[in-house]
């Protein structure tokens, strides 16, 4: 059952101010602003009702969404109308999965800079590949310098990865060795006035082969330099690792609570993915992905408690994400119409 509210009166204005009913995905925008404004009633029982109450939770100026959910409709349309809306749902922010555009057509980094700059979009990361066994990869281990080049020339400010420390095995020696890389990444990337960063997905909270007592996870922020090597918590890839690994392998408990990593090491979790899902202890996953504000995760709560803590709440950014969406236009309108929703005495 969809837990989304109502749609934001604050939204409405950043939309209506962006001249949303301008840009070229208008007849979306339009149903998207005549939902949001039209009725009386509705705005009226929002202000009175519980999503119009207090300050809101999403902080202004951070909604992003990582270009993977919007894959389909990128190599079919391009960038510029993905863009476009985007801008219409009050995005702020993009993060990106490839610079190409696929059966669209060729674009260079300079205009994809600028086309993100002219539909009020931040480019703010982007997900490349750790290492490969092919030299010429466009991976970390293989072509740092390139990587590096291209994400200065985009005007990111954070470069990183979405794969796992699992190079060179599971045990704890294995991942000190990957730990050093990404540590050396690190460095490469402040040099240049960015921060590298690594996503996780379930299977880093997993434990050492070598040793079933310490969290994989644990080793990775034990042994990479805070000042040099960040984090991007995938909100739903960290409860789904907090379903399979709340044991350990002898069966021992072993629960672990990932909001409590934030909390204790905020300035290491620059980024994070907003992902949604039902909880189903049938799933090896223990939850069903789903639209934001469709599921089980209390984000709410989890936004409200980093964007609290003293001077933090400027200092993440919020990427919408879904693998694998219905339909991936409607998934990135509904996830910002339900964060924008949100406040804070909910």
């Amino acid at each position: 059952m969809s837990r989304m509210s109502q749609t934001d009166p604050e939204l409405t204005h950043r939309l209506t101010r962006r001249g949303m009913l301008g840009v070229a995905a208008g007849a979306t925008a339009a149903a998207l602003l005549g939902a949001a404004a039209a009725p009386a009633t509705a705005a009226t029982e929002t202000a009175s009702g519980t999503a119009g109450r207090g300050r809101p939770v999403l902080p202004p100026g951070r909604l992003g969404i990582q270009l993977y959910s919007l894959r389909d409709k990128v190599s079919t349309l391009g960038f510029a109308p993905v863009f476009a809306e985007l801008e219409a749902y009050g995005y702020d922010e993009i993060e990106f999965a490839g610079y190409t555009q696929g059966s669209a057509g060729p674009i260079t980094l300079a205009q994809l800079k600028r086309l993100a700059r002219d539909h009020g979009l931040t480019p703010i990361g982007s997900h490349v590949g750790y290492y490969s066994d092919d030299p010429n990869a466009y991976t970390f281990a293989q072509n740092l310098t390139k990587v590096l080049d291209d994400a200065q020339a985009l005007g990111l400010k954070h470069i990183g990865t979405a794969s796992g420390p699992f190079r060179y095995g599971s045990t704890v020696d294995a991942w000190k060795r990957a730990a050093e890389e990404f540590n050396t990444y690190g460095a490469a990337a402040k040099a240049r006035g960015m921060k590298f960063y690594q996503h996780n997905h379930s299977d880093e909270f997993s434990f050492a082969t070598d040793n079933p007592k310490v969290r994989l996870y644990d080793v990775l922020l034990a042994e990479t330099d805070p000042d040099l090597v960040f984090l991007e918590m995938d909100i739903f890839w960290a409860y789904a690792g907090q379903f399979r690994f709340a044991k350990r392998p002898d069966g021992s408990p072993a629960p672990f609570e990932p909001l409590d990593y934030v909390l204790k090491q905020p300035h290491r979790y620059p980024l994070f993915h907003v992902k949604d899902g039902v909880s189903d202890p049938s799933n090896q996953f223990g939850y069903r992905m789903v639209d934001v504000g469709d599921g089980d995760i209390d984000y709410q709560r989890f936004i409200s408690a980093v964007s609290r803590l003293r001077g933090e709440r400027l200092a993440h950014h919020w990427q919408t994400e879904h693998d694998s969406p219905t339909e991936s236009f409607t998934f990135a309108r509904r996830s910002s119409e339900y964060l924008h929703s949100l406040r804070e005495n909910c």
